[in-house]
């Protein structure tokens, strides 16, 4: 930790030195990121560095604020025919990148696509489960019929980016990858995309909705924080993002730079696998594959939450970039349940539970972990490995892969014990409890993001009677049951939710946002 620390302001000093010959800001903006999208294709993945890259050049039904809250988009209207039917009225008058027109041809054709992409490492099911039809009306109003009553309908299905029809019809991801077929209606079009080095957009003349600032931008990744830092103060990209912890308190005090934060919707936490009898890298004390598997018995789970000191691990780890928590959402959103609140570290009374479920002598655990998907992670999968030891776990290693690698393999079930965030994308909890804890269904297509196989019959009940709720107070109150309940099983173990740092020189204003996008259209020239 002290050679990262040293390497960090070691390169820092380097940079401040080559930062006295800033050149005069041009219409090119140049952004450097922590991690990078895995395909173009908008629809490919769901994961927030795929997301944040396709925001750039493809819009949605609806769009967010930095507040997640929902405006429209390509959407102007939408109403409720009756509970089972929504008549969505399209904008008129917007042109893909090559110039044909956006009708709801497009819209139905990126609906029925979005669920069926192949080899997809967090697929968009969930999204669109609920759809039972889509119909055209006419060329600007499409009528959709879904399975239940389901009053989020456009919370879901707005969210989905809409490609061309003409474009994608019978495209493959090299082609979306090379550009040919990443035909969106977005504020930036498609140029280049360097895999492992940069992604370069340009402006659309003709986009429908308010312009951008800057005619190009271009995307160098940067995972190192270190460097990505030198590289904000040499000159070399104008803004980062993800800006480490151990950074921060020097770039506010950094003559000509400036620093954007947010309390994000980000929540980090641990999962642990119940998919199978045994679990990838859980082992009795004697090395060998432990069955049953632990992470079954609700007590082992509740065990191993009581070991984290999310305290320690905000403060010490993340230098207070950080909130402790003890569910899927922060209070700033819907069906935030205020008597969840994240307890201190019990480490006897984590033994205990431990030698109540028949683990005396505790087990073997291999912990993984992606480090470069969000500030830190790296570190804090090292000091929760720590924190699981002295808990009276074995804890047989910490392995720490590139976030793409990572996320494929944790969606193919290769972890038995993993660290995993899981941003906010719509002003309450649905979604993250829907994704994340309902049981998972391939056919039903629920549960695309349960990656530990998480089922309880009684949070699946409680989940579904709030997603039918239309009166929104009560579906609130419906929503915050159903976390209790999952919580009280602790389905995951929930660590924090992550402050996020942008940091740019001066002459650029940006808008953080609950989403943490670091797109074009959000950056500006200081008036």
């Amino acid at each position: 930790m002290k050679l990262v620390k040293n390497l960090s302001k070691a390169v820092i000093v380097t940079a401040l030195l080559a930062s006295s010959a800033l050149t005069a800001f041009a219409d090119n903006i140049v952004i450097g990121r922590a991690n990078e999208p895995s395909a173009i294709d908008p629809q490919f993945s769901r994961t927030g560095n795929n997301q944040m890259t396709a925001d750039n050049m493809f819009d949605t039904m609806l769009s967010t604020d930095a507040n997640l809250q929902m405006h429209p988009s390509l959407a102007t209207e939408w109403k409720n025919i009756d509970p089972l039917t929504w008549e969505i009225t399209l904008r008129e008058g917007v042109t893909f990148h090559n110039g044909t027109p956006f009708t709801a041809e497009d819209v139905i054709f990126s609906l029925n696509r979005t669920d069926k992409v192949p080899n997809s490492p967090a697929p968009f099911t969930d999204v669109v489960s609920s759809v039972a039809k889509i119909e055209k009306i006419d060329d600007h109003k499409i009528r959709v019929t879904t399975k239940a009553p389901n009053p989020a309908l456009m919370e879901q299905i707005g969210r989905v980016f809409i490609i061309s029809k003409a474009a994608a019809e019978n495209a493959t991801l090299e082609d979306f990858n090379s550009g040919k077929a990443a035909i969106g209606t977005g504020a930036y079009q498609f140029v280049e995309w360097k895999p492992a080095e940069s992604l370069k957009l340009k402006a659309y003349e003709g986009y429908w909705g308010e312009k951008p600032d800057y005619d190009t931008v271009e995307y160098r990744f940067i995972a190192n924080d270190a460097a990505r830092t030198a590289a904000l103060l040499s000159g070399s990209v104008d803004l980062i993002d993800a800006v480490s912890p151990s950074d921060i308190v020097r770039l506010e005090g950094q003559k000509g730079f400036k620093v954007f934060p947010i309390d994000s919707g980000r929540l980090v936490y641990l999962a642990l696998s119940m998919r199978d009898d045994t679990a990838p890298g859980v082992d009795d004390l004697s090395g060998k594959p432990l069955n049953p598997n632990p992470f079954r018995d609700a007590r082992v789970r509740q065990a191993v939450s009581m070991m984290v000191d999310r305290k320690l691990m905000v403060d010490r780890i993340l230098n207070g970039s950080g909130v402790p928590s003890a569910q899927v959402v922060p209070s700033v959103l819907g069906g935030y349940a205020e008597d969840l609140q994240p307890q201190p570290a019990d480490v006897a009374g984590a033994k205990k539970l431990l030698a109540d479920a028949g683990f005396p002598e505790g087990f073997g655990i291999t912990l993984y972990s992606s480090n470069n998907r969000f500030p830190g992670d790296g570190d804090i999968a090292q000091a929760m490995g720590q924190m699981l030891a002295r808990g009276g776990l074995k804890v047989n290693g910490v392995k720490t892969q590139p976030y793409n690698v990572y996320a494929a393999a944790a969606t193919k079930g290769e972890f038995g014990a993993f660290i995993f965030s899981l941003g906010a994308s719509t002003p309450n909890s649905e979604a993250n409890l829907r994704s994340l804890l309902q049981s998972y269904n391939k056919d039903a297509g629920t549960g695309g993001f349960n990656r530990m196989r998480y089922a309880n019959p009684e949070f699946d009940t409680a989940l579904k009677s709030a997603m039918e709720e239309f009166d929104q107070a009560e579906r609130m109150k419906k929503l915050q049951e159903a976390t209790r309940i999952a919580m009280k099983d602790q389905a995951i173990v929930p660590l924090y939710f992550q402050k996020i740092y942008w940091a740019s020189r001066d002459g650029i204003d940006f808008t953080p946002n609950l989403a943490e996008r670091t797109i074009g259209q959000d950056v500006r020239k200081a008036k």
